[in-house]
């Protein structure tokens, strides 16, 4: 072929394709198109339902039956943090009776022990209160016995000034007690 037939032949292929229809929306090529769609939805399902359907439907199913067992095991631990905690109420409740039971049986010895102590300091005061009592009655007895000899030599002082006589101690006594007993 010369390029002049050459050229000739393109413009005549030109021209044909030009008067035709896109080849997809020409209908002598339906039958043909529809015998692929055909064979390739067959093969596009084939392949969908045996092979990636299956596979998505068992993630879909592991995922299921994940979420399941980790809302069994929420569930689980829910249910032994409740039971923890019922547990950590009553060993509170327990521990708070304990501490009181504690504090009132340490009340009731430090009481006991102040009880005690307080009745040995009392016997001490009223041991220390009877020696002085004994001690004071003592000396007021001595006292009062050296008062009689006292008011005797009293007496003779001032008789010696007064009359400027001499008076015997015995006889100073006996005035003095005679004194006392009218009184």
């Amino acid at each position: 072929m010369t390029a002049p037939e050459q050229h000739g032949h393109t413009a005549e292929h030109a021209a044909h394709a030009a008067q035709s229809a896109f080849p997809p929306f020409d209908p002598t090529y339906f039958a043909s198109q529809l015998f692929w769609l055909a064979i390739t939805f067959a093969v596009l399902y084939l392949l969908l339902s045996k092979w990636v359907l299956p596979r998505i439907g068992s993630a879909i199913e592991e995922r299921r039956d994940r979420i399941a067992d980790d809302l069994d095991a929420a569930a689980s631990m829910k249910s032994q943090a409740d039971e923890a905690v019922r547990n950590y109420e009553q060993a509170l409740a327990e521990a708070r009776t304990k501490a009181h039971g504690l504090a009132a049986e340490a009340k009731a010895q430090v009481d006991a022990k102040i009880t005690e102590e307080t009745a040995e300091v009392d016997a001490k005061l009223d041991a220390q209160a009877s020696d002085a009592e004994a001690r004071i009655q003592e000396a007021k007895d001595k006292a009062l016995a050296e008062v009689d000899a006292i008011a005797a030599e009293t007496a003779i002082a001032i008789s010696a000034q007064l009359t400027q006589l001499d008076v015997a101690e015995a006889d100073a006594q006996k005035a003095v007690a005679k004194a006392k007993q009218g009184a």
